[in-house]
């Protein structure tokens, strides 16, 4: 028996096949090859065309679904990038390309909303600011894009129009609601307060669906495009940093995942409504939280990490690999002889009060400054925005002494993980396993192949521990000191 999980990235599209007896990894592929196009038509503006996702992944699933009976697939999962914004009208037909996570277009219309509404509601209510999140993205359309506004039956996040794809039916979540901004916590409901402020109808918001249940069921039409069979169900979806750390077995309170893909991310697991009084980090319903088991997500994300990385890699990076540039930078010293870089270059940063500083690379000596140095700094610049963002995160109570990640993306430098444990003073435990693979076994549950979250993560293994350096806590702190000097006389 086989269970498939699609991860549905800004970069790439990700499926993952899993033998779900064992959860073994059968197979596993990514499209495109290169990263998808992301259009900006206007400085700070980010937009991806829905069907660019779709494409991807039957690109992927054609390719996991080789020489294997596909009548033993019996459940789907989807992951997908956070706060997008998909509109489609009654014909179920997408009206524009999504406006997607790292657009900060619509910075303004979450402010106004903030002071008007006022702080109170909105923190007690939905635990954040509307700020740039999918509702403000609508309200953006409503006041700039009228005419498609008045089209809209219904508006999206991204693994919403997956699922739409594949079973027809469009539904949405309690953890989706709420990463929009789009859920009340103190009234389990939409939040009206939002929705009326905005002029919004609540028709625009899809059925709610529990994150781990029967969604839909796989078109017959559908099923001959991806190679799967006919019926199955889709059965869980949720954006991709709960689900990363769903994939990590992350879902009790005091419990830490991370990630540092395109976008970097510490998310520590609370049972207490509590929020960010700045909202410089966020707190969303988990994939394990109920109007009856308060588990929220809490997020801290900081936009330009490793999209830095791939960056100096393309422009900088002497046509070198990424395991070649890691070695680079291992040869060099920490604090690269004076040479710091602050990573913030993808949009407004939520930990700065959506500040959009750009990347800014300071003491650059053209004498003795060369390629190690340039990216052993960006690995620590990256290092240092988690650490400054989990500065804030010790201010509600979640203190991690044990992150866990996937070996993956920044994880997979030597030199990312000695930083990260040697600055955070926090121990690292690296694991095999991923998104994509982590909505196959939420597929699991939601179809009720696994009894509970222990049978579904008996299988993960970790891989790697990494300690704090204790002979190097002072070098690391006090190049961290440095750069967070810079970081906040640049932004003060």
């Amino acid at each position: 028996m086989y269970i498939i999980g699609y991860d549905i990235g800004s970069s790439s599209v990700k499926a993952s096949l899993i033998k779900a007896e064992s959860g073994e990894l059968v197979s596993s592929a990514f499209y495109p090859k290169q990263e998808m196009a992301i259009t900006a038509k206007s400085k700070g503006w980010a937009e991806q065309e829905p069907e660019q996702w779709w494409e991807n992944l039957k690109m992927a699933s054609l390719d996991v679904t080789q020489n294997i009976d596909i009548t033993e697939i019996k459940a789907i999962g989807i992951s997908y990038q956070m706060h997008g914004l998909v509109m489609i009208d009654k014909k179920k037909k997408v009206i524009r390309p999504s406006i997607i996570w790292c657009d900060s277009r619509a910075v303004h219309y979450g402010e106004e909303a903030y002071k008007t509404i006022g702080q109170e509601i909105c923190l007690s209510h939905s635990l954040n600011s509307p700020g740039n999140f999918t509702a403000s993205k609508f309200k953006w359309v409503k006041e700039n894009e009228q005419e498609l506004f008045q089209k809209t039956w219904k508006i999206m996040l991204p693994g919403d129009y997956i699922a739409m794809k594949m079973t027809g039916e469009v539904n949405t979540t309690i953890s989706g609601l709420s990463e929009g901004i789009l859920w009340d916590f103190k009234n389990n409901s939409i939040a009206n307060y939002l929705m009326d402020y905005y002029g919004f109808d609540n028709s625009v918001i899809p059925e709610i669906v529990p994150t781990f249940s029967n969604q839909g069921h796989l078109m017959p039409e559908i099923a001959t495009e991806l190679n799967l069979p006919a019926g199955i169900p889709v059965s869980y979806r949720a954006g991709d940093q709960p689900n990363n750390a769903f994939s990590l077995n992350v879902l009790n309170p005091g419990e830490i995942a991370a990630t540092a893909g395109t976008s970097g991310v510490v998310y520590g697991i609370s049972e207490e409504v509590k929020y960010d009084p700045l909202s410089r980090v966020n707190s969303f319903a988990h994939v394990n939280h109920s109007p009856d088991l308060n588990r929220l997500g809490v997020l801290l994300c900081i936009n330009g990490t490793g999209i830095l990385y791939s960056w100096l890699k393309k422009n900088f990076g002497l046509n070198l690999s990424y395991e070649e540039l890691n070695k680079l930078a291992e040869i060099e010293k920490i604090g690269s002889e004076g040479l710091s870089i602050l990573p913030f270059g993808n949009g407004a940063e939520r930990m700065l009060g959506n500040v959009n500083p750009g990347c800014q690379i300071k003491g650059l000596n053209f004498n003795s400054h060369g390629t190690g140095h340039i990216i052993r700094a960006a690995q620590e610049g990256i290092v240092f925005s988690f650490v400054y963002g989990m500065e804030i995160m010790k201010t509600m109570g979640i203190n991690p002494k044990i992150i866990k990640a996937g070996n993956a993306n920044m994880f997979l430098s030597p030199v990312f993980q000695s930083t990260l444990a040697g600055t955070s003073k926090a121990s690292i435990e690296l694991y095999d396993t991923d998104g994509s693979v982590g909505a196959a076994k939420g597929a699991g549950i939601g179809a009720g192949i696994y009894a509970n979250y222990t049978e579904a993560f008996n299988s993960l293994k970790k891989i790697k521990e990494i300690h704090p350096d204790t002979k190097s806590a002072n070098i690391y702190q006090d190049a961290y000191q440095n750069w967070k000097q810079e970081l906040e006389t640049l932004i003060n």
